[in-house]
């Protein structure tokens, strides 16, 4: 079996790291929303903010490990 290469590796991490990101920070948005009363649909742009965010941190990490791991051989 051919190994990965490097970039496929840290493409398939951030997209993880992404979607994992995005759920948390969906669930966390919804909860923080709900929790300080956000008026309105500020709401909606509150979820979208955290959960972008929360995924773009997610995605970046989990792909920055990725690439560290990438140079490794066991």
């Amino acid at each position: 079996m051919a190994r990965d290469s490097c970039l496929s590796r840290v493409t398939a991490g951030v997209a993880v790291g992404g979607a994992v990101g995005g759920a948390v920070g969906a669930v966390y948005g919804t909860y923080e929303a709900i929790r300080y009363k956000v008026p309105g649909l500020m709401k909606i742009r509150y979820i979208g903010q955290t959960t972008l965010g929360s995924a773009a941190i997610f995605g970046l990490f989990l792909g920055a490990g990725s690439l560290i791991h990438c140079g490794k051989q066991y």
